[in-house]
């Protein structure tokens, strides 16, 4: 299905989902979230679950990303740190480079049977970066007619990521703009997502 701007989310989901078959065929590959209820819009994540032998969770943990880069270039990667210290769970969060930053990839790992090996732990999104997650969840929330207090408890996480502790102004286009501009200072390694996170304000909200 094309859910606008010439984007296919099926061609999407099915390039990323060869992938991580390709990588671990032994693994079952779920749909999760709104995909698995038929709810999803063109706002939504792609969220799925692998289930991988004890075996191979290791080292699927350790290359996803390497795998899925060479269908989508990586524009960021995230380990949820909430599940670090599980020894058959990680939670792993991706955005592309060419695709849009709705559509980030929440990849859920599970192992089948007790895993073998040293699991990588893999590393939270610098603070930056989760500001800059925190901006992209706050144009979803607008678009979808959220209620005012979710999109500015949003913006202002936001800020409060990157040590700014602004107050949301209500005027979003303005508060996000500026969030990804201060972003950017704390973290000028985060210059191509605070573009991106620049280009989806200006298309969604102005």
């Amino acid at each position: 299905m094309s859910l606008g701007r010439g984007w296919d989310f099926s061609q999407a989901l099915r390039g990323l989902s060869s992938a991580l078959r390709s990588w671990c065929p032994e693994g079952r590959l779920e749909l999760r979230g709104s995909l698995a209820t038929d709810a999803y819009d063109r706002f939504s994540d792609i969220d799925l679950r692998w289930t991988v032998p004890g075996e191979r969770f290791a080292a699927v943990v350790a290359g996803a990303g390497e795998c899925l880069g060479r269908v989508r270039p990586l524009l960021t990667a995230r380990s949820d740190p909430e599940f670090h210290g599980a020894p058959d769970r990680r939670l792993l969060t991706y955005f592309f480079r060419d695709l849009p930053l709705f559509w980030r990839l929440d990849l859920e790992v599970r192992a089948a049977s007790p895993s073998a090996g040293a699991i990588p732990a893999g590393g939270d999104w610098p603070p930056a970066v989760g500001a800059l997650a925190n901006a992209v969840g706050a144009v979803k929330a607008v678009r979808r007619g959220r209620d005012v207090e979710t999109v500015r408890g949003l913006v202002e996480r936001g800020f409060a990521r990157v040590g700014a502790g602004e107050p949301a102004s209500g005027r979003w286009a303005e508060d996000l703009v500026r969030l990804a501009d201060a972003a950017e200072r704390v973290d000028p390694g985060a210059r191509a997502l605070a573009l991106r996170v620049r280009e989806l304000v200006t298309a969604e909200l102005t």
